[in-house]
This record gives C-alpha cells, sequence and structure tokens, in this order.
C-alpha cells in the first residue's frame, strides 16, 4: 500500500496516515465490491471505503431480503389456494417474528461473502468510514488520505422521502426500515406502485394485511401497458387497493397508525392505515463526496458519466446507482466489468443500455429486455409483435400458471430488438432474449434450440415460430413446395 509511515494497528489512529494504491473504491455495495475484488484478483493494490453496511442496499435492505419476503408471500398463498389440486386450502398462520427471522437469515447466510473479513483476505484494505475528495486525485477517509491511480465512485441511492405535508408527524417505513419489522400491518398503505411498491404490497397481502397503492400516475408505469394492464388486474383480484392518478395530499398521525388525505380522480378522501410505506423512488448518494473538489459534475439524476462511465475527472469512474442510469444491482455489477477492462486493461469498454434487463417479482413475475413495442414505432422502424400465451404451454397446465404471454419485437427482416414477459418464471425466460440481443441474433436463431418438455421456457421458442407464420401462407411458398413434391 506504500503509506507514508507504519501502518497503525487495530485500534490505533494516525490522522497523517497516507495511503497510495492503484484502485480506491468507494461504496461496498454490489459494484463496489465486484471492482475490488476482480482489481485484486490480478495483484492491483486495492482500498474500499464504506461508511455503513458491507453489502450496500441490495443485500441489507434490498433485493435479498425483500426476495425473502415474497418468498415466504408465497408459500401462505400457495396454502390458501390449493384446492385445484386436490388439496384442502387452509389459511396460514403468519408469525410476523419468525417471518422476520427468516428474512434476517437470508441476509446473514449471504453476508459472509461481502464481509469485510473475506475482502481483507482477498488483498483489499477495508476502511471504515465515510469517503471524501479533498482534490482531484485524493480521497479523506477516517484516518487516512489515500491517493489512487483510479477512483470508483459506487456510492448507490438511498430512498426518496417526498415533502407530503405532515410526513415529520407520521411513522413510516422506508425500504432501509421496512425488512426490520416484526409486527404485521393490519392495513399498509403503499405510496408509490413502481416495482418496488407493487412488489411490496403484494407480498403483505399474501400476508393477511389489507393494503392500499397509492399512485399519482400509472402503476408500473415504465413497462409495456399490455402486460402491466393484466398484472394489475391479478394484484387487484388477490385484494390489492390500487389507487392510480392519485396523490398523497396530506398525512396525519392518528390513534391507531396514520391518515392519508389523497386526491384521485373521485376527488378528495382519506384513507385510514396502521402502516406507511414509501416506494416513491430512489435518489442518488451524492452528499458526503465533496464532488466539487474532485472536478466532478453531477446532476439531480446523479453523476454524469460517458459511455465508459468515466466523468468530468478522467481520473475518477462512477458506476451503479450513483451513475443516474437504471438503478439494479445487476447493472452495477456490469458497470464493474466494464471499469476493470478499462482501469486495468485500457480496453475501450462501454454500456450498451440495449440488452439490460430488468424484472418486477410480483406474481406472476414482469420482466423486460431490449425496446418496447412503442419505443420501435416512435423510430420509424418496421416492426413485428410476436406473442404466445402461457395457457398453450402445457408445463404451465400442469402447474397452473396460465397467466401472461410472451411479447417480443423484431423489425422485419426478423433482428430481434426487445422481448417482454408476464407470467411464471419470467426473469428466468428474459434471459435467453438478453443473450440474443446482446449478440445480434435474428428471430431464427430462437427457433433453432431443442427444449425439454415439458418445461416453460417453450414460450420463447414457440413465440420465435410466430415470425414465420405468414409465410406458412405465402402462395409463392406453397407452390414451390408442390413442385418439390412432384419430384418424389
Amino acid at each position: 500500500m506504500e503509506p507514508s509511515e507504519a501502518m497503525p494497528t487495530a485500534g490505533e489512529t494516525s490522522p497523517t496516515t497516507r495511503l497510495d494504491v492503484d484502485i480506491c473504491v468507494i461504496g461496498a455495495g454490489s459494484g463496489g465490491l465486484s471492482v475490488a475484488a476482480g482489481a485484486a484478483a490480478f495483484g492491483r493494490r486495492v482500498v474500499l471505503i464504506e461508511k455503513h453496511k458491507m453489502g450496500g442496499d441490495c443485500l441489507n435492505y434490498g433485493c435479498v431480503p425483500s426476495k425473502a419476503l415474497i418468498a415466504s408471500a408465497r408459500r401462505a398463498h400457495a396454502m390458501r389456494t390449493s384446492a385445484p389440486f386436490g388439496i384442502a386450502p387452509v389459511e396460514p398462520m403468519v408469525d410476523p417474528v419468525a417471518l422476520n427471522q427468516h428474512v434476517q437469515s437470508v441476509i446473514a447466510a449471504i453476508a459472509p461473502n461481502d464481509s469485510v473479513e473475506r475482502f481483507q483476505g482477498l488483498g483489499v484494505q477495508v476502511i471504515q468510514a465515510a469517503g471524501r475528495f479533498v482534490d482531484k486525485r485524493t480521497v479523506a477517509a477516517g484516518d487516512y488520505l489515500i491517493s489512487a491511480r483510479r477512483f470508483v465512485i459506487a456510492t448507490g441511492s438511498s430512498p426518496v422521502v417526498p415533502p407530503i405535508p405532515g410526513l415529520d408527524e407520521v411513522a413510516y417505513f422506508t425500504n432501509e426500515t421496512l425488512f426490520e419489522n416484526t409486527v404485521r400491518p393490519d392495513h399498509l398503505i403503499v405510496i408509490g406502485g413502481g416495482p418496488i411498491g407493487m412488489e411490496m404490497a403484494q407480498a403483505h397481502r399474501r400476508l393477511g394485511s389489507r393494503v392500499t397503492v397509492i399512485e399519482g400516475a400509472k402503476a408500473l408505469g415504465k413497462d409495456d401497458p399490455e402486460l402491466t394492464a393484466p398484472l394489475l388486474d391479478l394484484i387487484r383480484g388477490e385484494g390489492v387497493d390500487v389507487r392510480e392518478g392519485t396523490s398523497a395530499q396530506r398525512l396525519v398521525r392518528t390513534a391507531t397508525g396514520v391518515r392519508v388525505e389523497v386526491k384521485g380522480p373521485n376527488g378528495n378522501e382519506a384513507i385510514d392505515g396502521s402502516h406507511l410505506l414509501l416506494a416513491v423512488g430512489r435518489k442518488p448518494n451524492l452528499s458526503d463526496l465533496n464532488l466539487a473538489a474532485a472536478g466532478v459534475r453531477f446532476e439531480k439524476s446523479g453523476i454524469v458519466v460517458d459511455r465508459g462511465l468515466r466523468t468530468s475527472n478522467g481520473k475518477i469512474f462512477a458506476i451503479g446507482d450513483v451513475a443516474g442510469g437504471p438503478q439494479f444491482t445487476h447493472v452495477a455489477n456490469y458497470h464493474a466489468g466494464i471499469v476493470l477492462r478499462r482501469a486495468l486493461f485500457r480496453l475501450p469498454a462501454n454500456v450498451d443500455p440495449g440488452h439490460i434487463p430488468w424484472v418486477t417479482f410480483t406474481e406472476p413475475e414482469l420482466a423486460h429486455v431490449g425496446l418496447s413495442e412503442a419505443e420501435v414505432t416512435a423510430k420509424k422502424i418496421k416492426v413485428r409483435v410476436l406473442r404466445w400465451p402461457f395457457h398453450e404451454n402445457d408445463r404451465a397446465l400442469a402447474e397452473r400458471e396460465t397467466h401472461g404471454h410472451v411479447k417480443v419485437v423484431t423489425d422485419g427482416k426478423g433482428r430481434i430488438l426487445g422481448a417482454t414477459i408476464l407470467g411464471a418464471h419470467a426473469g428466468e425466460l428474459i434471459q435467453m432474449w438478453s443473450l440474443a440481443i446482446s449478440q445480434g441474433m435474428k428471430i431464427r436463431a430462437m427457433t433453432g434450440w431443442i427444449s425439454p418438455y415439458p418445461t416453460f421456457s417453450e414460450v420463447n421458442k414457440r413465440a420465435a415460430y410466430r415470425f414465420y407464420v405468414d409465410s406458412a401462407g405465402s402462395p409463392m411458398l406453397r407452390r414451390i413446395i408442390g413442385w418439390l413434391a412432384k419430384l418424389g
């Protein structure tokens, strides 16, 4: 590490200790950890700075605990809906304390992979303090001043807390506090109908709570309405009250929880609930970095980067949520790979947003990659839309998972431009389309593989075959087949 003086042992402090390293990473979420581990594996001197929890939002407050909660909710729902399988349905007895223990145990099982001890074992020096730029080539963190050939900002994002009148007088959850809860909400009010809001709304409804979602515009508004409409119908059918075009005007503390005064299509109304969850979006974590001293440009949406994730200071990269792009763990890891190729090997790697998938983990799942039908149409590209329903899939019929369909968008020549899937295991099934788009494949490639029977993956192949349906009725093609038949 080349410190300017002897490295302090545990418990000692030395405010003048300087470190000169190859890579300094600020933020130990998924992206930052990937950069640190990758650089250390190639023998680089690496410092990793984290002021809070190793593993970042995904491990502690996001992807991991939410999917653990959703898994519990799915099992509770299965117990209530088992009659079609010849099994007597029962109302599950949900123990909120045991439920929380399940969520926390999943976090604990994964945490060692992201721990300080593991990364120190990989050769990374971990500094548990806030990092702050003091100039264009130096970061202060705790008792250290770190100079590096390259810096990587991977500080992630935090939940937005909207300025709703009365918010400071009521108790509320965000994703950072929701998974500490050990009490079943009697009536959970969710402000925000995006992916996080809808996932948690459905999960809590299945776990026995009444749930109302308040969304100012359209719920799941960033996804294709052809697929979101039937999904919202299903979620409403489970008992979630989804109020679209409705805004929270004021919050009032009550004896039993919170009252949300709303304005919607039917005018003003008051909704009383026991608990409140804010899920209205996320903001990049920028405030403590002193980016001005580093000469790094930033906007409200995040740090300004080029396609290679370089900031306005060429020695500093920004990745993941803080870089203002799609806010997904897999995007941060994708960014990490690009930075490693650039910082270690000087390769001209760039971000290609065209094959970044995303999944909303409701049930059924909603997954997307590439361009939507509306986006292709707006580009004045001749569009072909291919569909195949889950109710035409034998495995889906056997498991009674028949809701939803595959929707694929190609150009007139069969180049795959995008895909959206609503249905069971959509998050797994979308990966095939992500691969196809990343490799520039045409739809023919999606018909040439053999799908084992019976599997859900057959829906992808059947959708691809739809491209050739019109050809089967072509008079020219029929004449050629007839001519060939005469040859014997």
